[in-house]
């Protein structure tokens, strides 16, 4: 591979192609599939890719712990967007299968609760196994492991397969949310619509230390759009915590609620600002009134004559 490749988590027929096929850009690369999350980053830290894209929340299930723990730990990386995909699943198997036929079945571990209530009602007896991803639940299925596989109706083709039943889903409206991640540079321009992800580590435990976290933001005004926990590896009870919030790291709110992490926590580290997808300025609620940068500059104005005896 080269820096003019993208990573992502394969083989080919999963989600995760689907969605970055969905980014113009990557038009003019050439898609690598990898096997699993870490090893489509670690191919990014590595320089033999440009960037990788990776799951990291799902509607139904939350966050993919795999990637919120990769991104926590080893050489940093820059998220630079984000992508939205809507998923159903069809059911996939070999020609001249037929549902009576199918025992074992087999998908990415996210999707089983997607579909869970669907496979109690229709293949009450089947066994689930999962698999590494969507795609190589097919390509197993492909090799005679297992009788059908849940994936994208679009990974058919790509192993042979037929989709038994189509758009499977038991909750409405699932998506899952895919972040392509570079090589830390400056973040992606500030568009008026945009998210800012980091994790924090707390100090010390003691009453109240995760609410002096969330005061940080609560008090510049910045809504917090998730905050999961993560253990550190460093024994039961010590935690680290993945956060989006809105705005960008240039508005003033968002980079002064950053340097009051920074103040009280021993680490902070910064995952990067991007556009949210599929928001557009127009769709946010008014800034609460004192959060906007205007509002910051005149106060540090207001500061600066108080010090000089000009109040």
């Amino acid at each position: 591979m080269s820096a003019s490749h993208y990573a992502y988590l394969g083989p080919e027929g999963t989600f995760t192609e689907a969605a970055l096929r969905s980014m113009p850009e990557a038009a003019t690369r050439e898609l690598v599939p990898m096997v699993s999350v870490p090893v489509a980053l670690d191919a990014v830290r590595s320089g033999a890719a440009a960037a990788a894209l990776v799951p990291i929340e799902n509607s139904v299930e939350g966050g993919v712990t795999a990637t919120l723990d990769e991104l926590a730990t080893g050489e940093p990386l820059t998220i630079y967007r984000e992508v939205l995909l809507s998923i159903s699943f069809a059911l996939l198997a070999r020609p001249g299968t037929a549902i009576a036929d199918i025992k074992t079945v087999t998908g990415h571990p996210v999707s089983q609760p997607q579909v869970r209530n669907w496979l109690a009602a229709n293949l009450p007896d089947a066994v689930w196994e999962s698999a590494a991803s969507n795609g190589d639940g097919a390509r197993l299925v492909q090799e005679g492991r297992y009788d059908a596989a849940f994936a994208g109706e679009f990974a058919a083709s790509r192993y042979g397969l037929e989709p038994l039943v189509t758009d499977i889903h038991d909750a409405q409206n699932a998506m899952t949310r895919f972040v392509l991640a570079g090589r830390p540079a400056r973040p992606a321009a500030r568009t008026g619509a945009d998210k800012t992800s980091v994790v924090i580590w707390l100090g010390d435990d003691h009453p109240g230390a995760l609410l002096e976290l969330l005061q940080e933001f609560s008090a510049r005004g910045v809504n917090m759009m998730r905050i999961e926990s993560r253990p550190t590896g460093e024994g039961i009870g010590r935690y680290c915590f993945s956060v989006d919030c809105e705005g960008h790291i240039t508005d003033r709110r968002v980079g002064s609620a950053l340097m009051g992490l920074k103040r009280i926590c021993p680490k902070v580290r910064f995952l990067g600002s991007y556009p949210r997808a599929g928001v557009m300025p127009d769709d946010l609620a008014p800034l609460r009134h004192g959060t906007s940068d205007e509002a910051f500059t005149e106060a540090a104005e207001w500061l600066a004559r108080c010090q000089d005896g000009r109040a």
